[in-house]
């Protein structure tokens, strides 16, 4: 292809049609107007960094989420193109911006292989965002133009000289699009962990920042796929070492890249996730089918070469699969998927193309490398027999009626109706909880099945125990849909499965379990979205004297009405001079409620910094200190404010200790250094305070002083040092003249209790639980589930300054 057919100028621009409608059903074009439509924007700004990459024109992205809620992308590609555009008479990156369709992705002489439809995408984020400001730099000259919920804002304009070549992206979605607000670091950290992986081989470099917590994560993985395969594969007991092959096969379409990367594990799950350029098909494809059926006919011939089965029937396909993790990632020129969300690969000489290399590279490998083939092979053998195993069991389950849908176990309450869009399953802990839900449901739609003690972890055994286990089988046989390959989700019973347990740390263990359960053996319920975890109420309360009751779901609710009876006829002074009472100090002691909650992990100076001393070195703007580091034996400590600052900082110290993840231990260093995740959110609440005349800098001026808060009630005046112990004691006032319940678990209530607090379609509150990441939810459920401690060890390690009110 000649270089004039490759230049990414405003002819590649293909003008299709205008925004129109966008604005009006967002949905249709990023899925939703929630969390993950609002992320939506970024991967699409992302995606486009991403094609220039792939395209051999970039090899640095950043993002930074910003302090004010916008995102930033920066790449060093090529810049979008800035000329008049012949047809339309306007800049081309006018065009792009403010026009549907209008991409490069469309003339497939810029973009050899790219993500998608890329040129629905940026638009699409214009006309979502309040507002979008687009820098380029091109040919040594900066230009900048500006968006208004997709309306332009200033026109193209040259901003100066410069020496850097890419283009800059800074969006602000817009609240009146989205009832999301914020990013997600960790979503957005996995994504684009993700995708360096993918383009690891490419050399590209992945950088993020954020700005309100100092928080910056590089991504750069060479090694591509194979380091992607260690990620996912961790925590698992090896059988193989990673395969991978890279190759590029040409087609009458255009060039074709395949690469994968496999390993075995002694796990018994399935974990192999496929990519079309880039884009996560979770719903797998032609490249999918392409891999399985190459896999399967590749393993069976090299089992008839080496005479590997001496009797019985070969493995299937779905042996050869079990404990596989792999990754398949096509490069595809014009690809073609199914849906707006892409989540199936839809052209059909993908198949052939992943066919003809997995079975040439695989049976390569095999050939030169037959021992550990011939551990794949005993590897699915053991899964065969397990699968045989697991047949006999189900066999003999379902004499004795439990794989039936016309046998019910005996635990099990039903209800009368048998239309399964208007019924639910209650699957209660306790016999004690499962009495009162049985004695207070609405036996009309609602069952109760009642669960004695932890059910088996599924993530730990195979199909055979699962079968085997009592208290599965009593599931298995309420839903009436079979199990694991067996499930038939069209012969599930209920329309909603309620788990219901306790809100302690027995009750938070044993819904773990069944959401294992339902993740690995009916996973299809989950993706329907089906499975609901029930809110039972903390606690009961009435003002004394009054039959009137309120059930209360949750500590934040309860504040609150403690925090109304709490002010009346208190007055509140701070040690800087600061005076509240009556309604003015209402919204002050709500401020320093949540300062107290988001700085709860400093009680006791374990972060370095006690809470007051921490709200007290914001600086004169008002500013909190995003990082600290303090000298061990001297205790001095520096503040700083901005990411810079800090790094710089760091790396000036030797022997200094940053977290678990540094290299010498916390007892070995010289230095400790301090990150205050904190900050965003006690910036917000302590902006309220220093508004009103509030200050803590009194904590640094003198350290004399006789208290930090002062607070008079019913004419007893009462001095505290602690943030934590002023609000604790506006908690008590609260408490006076109202009796408060507090629910240590379901048995606890009487049915009526239940009923109205918890069972009740017009009052009750349930939260639904999704699947929106799989790979992710596999590594989280192997991680909490799996035999690896360490892993475990270290996140609880790494969470746990996260932890509030600990019910055990």
């Amino acid at each position: 292809m000649s270089e004039d057919k490759k230049k990414y100028g405003s002819d590649s621009i293909k003008f299709l049609k205008d925004l129109e409608g966008v604005r009006m059903r967002p949905a249709m074009y990023i899925g939703d107007t929630a969390e993950r439509g609002y992320h939506h924007l970024l991967w699409e700004i992302v995606d486009n960094s991403i094609d220039e990459a792939l395209a051999g024109h970039c090899d640095q992205v950043n993002v930074t989420l910003n302090s004010d809620g916008s995102a930033t992308v920066v790449d060093n590609g090529r810049g979008i193109p800035v000329e008049m555009h012949e047809e339309e008479g306007v800049p081309a990156v006018e065009l792009v911006m403010s026009k549907l369709h209008a991409g490069g992705k469309f003339d497939n002489d810029a973009y050899a292989v790219s993500g998608g439809l890329h040129g629905v995408g940026i638009s699409v984020v214009n006309a979502l965002s309040e507002e979008t400001n687009v820098n380029i730099y091109k040919d040594g000259i900066e230009h900048h133009i500006s968006f208004s919920r997709g309306v332009k804002k200033t026109d193209l304009k040259t901003v100066g000289d410069t020496t850097g070549q890419g283009t800059k992206v800074t969006f602000m979605p817009d609240t009146q699009i989205f009832s999301h607000s914020g990013f997600d670091w960790e979503l957005i950290c996995n994504r684009l962990r993700e995708m360096s992986y993918l383009m690891g081989t490419t050399g590209l470099k992945i950088i993020i920042d954020e700005e309100s917590t100092g928080r910056h994560e590089e991504f750069h993985h060479p090694e591509g796929l194979v380091a992607y395969i260690k990620d996912i594969s961790a925590g698992k007991e090896e059988i193989t070492d990673v395969i991978h092959f890279n190759k590029e096969v040409q087609h009458e379409k255009g060039k074709y890249g395949v690469e994968i990367a496999m390993r075995y594990t002694n796990d018994w799950h399935e974990g192999v996730y496929s990519f079309a350029n880039n884009i996560r098909t979770g719903e797998g494809g032609t490249h999918l089918t392409g891999f399985r059926t190459s896999l399967t006919r590749t393993l069976n011939n090299f089992i008839k070469t080496n005479n590997l089965v001496k009797k019985g029937d070969p493995p299937s396909g779905d042996d050869y699969r079990s404990g596989l993790y792999a990754v398949i990632s096509i490069k595809i020129p014009d690809p073609q998927f199914e849906g707006q969300t892409k989540g199936k690969l839809g052209s059909r000489e993908a198949t052939a193309i992943v066919d003809g290399v997995v079975t040439e590279c695989l049976g390569m490998f095999l050939e030169e490398n037959p021992e550990p083939g011939r551990s794949v092979i005993r590897k699915a053998m053991l899964a065969r027999d397990a699968r045989d195993a697991a047949r006999k069991q189900r066999d003999l389950v379902r004499r004795k009626g439990v794989l039936s849908s016309g046998s019910l176990p005996g635990k099990l309450a039903d209800c009368q109706s048998k239309d399964a869009t208007m019924t639910e399953l209650y699957i209660v802990e306790g016999d004690s909880a499962g009495g009162s839900a049985k004695t207070g449901r609405d036996r009309r739609y609602q069952a109760i099945l009642p669960l004695k003690g932890k059910i088996l972890n599924v993530e730990k055994n195979n199909a055979n125990r699962i079968l085997a286990n009592q208290e599965l089988q009593t599931m298995i046989q309420a839903i009436g849909a079979g199990v694991g390959e067996d499930f038939n989700h069209e012969k599930c019973r209920y329309g909603k499965i309620i788990i219901m347990t306790d809100a302690d740390v027995d009750g938070s263990h044993i819904r773990t379990l069944i959401l294992t359960f339902f993740f690995r053996q009916m996973k299809p319920m989950l993706e329907a979205g089906q499975v609901y975890v029930a809110c039972p109420p903390l606690y009961r309360i009435n003002k004394k004297g009054s039959k009137a009751y309120q059930y209360i779901n949750d500590d934040d609710h309860l504040r609150e009405i403690l925090k109304e009876q709490s002010v009346a006829d208190a007055t509140l002074t701070f040690a800087n001079g600061a005076r509240f009472e009556n309604d003015d100090l209402e919204p002050i002691l709500n401020s320093l409620q949540r300062l107290s909650q988001c700085t709860h992990s400093m009680k006791g100076g374990s972060r370095g910094v006690t809470a007051e001393e921490y709200l007290a070195h914001a600086n004169e703007s008002g500013e909190l200190p995003m990082s600290m580091i303090q000298h061990v034996d001297s205790g001095t400590k520096v503040f700083y404010y901005n990411v810079t600052d800090y790094h710089t900082a760091q790396a000036d110290y030797q022997k200094i200790w940053s977290g678990s993840s540094s290299e010498i231990t916390r007892d070995e260093a010289d230095y400790l250094a301090f990150q205050f995740n904190e900050k965003q959110a006690a910036q917000r609440h302590l902006a309220v305070l220093l508004e009103k005349g509030v200050s803590f800098s009194t904590v640094l001026d003198d350290s004399n002083i006789s208290a930090l808060f002062s607070l008079e009630h019913d004419g007893e005046v009462v001095n505290y040092h602690k943030l934590q112990t002023v609000v604790a004691a506006f908690r008590e006032f609260g408490m006076k003249g109202i009796e408060v319940q507090r629910y240590k678990g379901l048995g606890e209530m009487n049915p009526d209790q239940l009923w109205e607090s918890t069972m009740d379609p017009k009052l009750r509150f349930m939260k639904r639980v999704v699947i929106e990441d799989a790979l992710e939810a596999d590594k989280t459920f192997t991680m909490l589930m799996g035999d690896e401690t360490a892993p475990r060890r270290e996140y609880i390690s790494a969470h746990a300054h996260e932890v509030g009110n600990l019910d055990i």
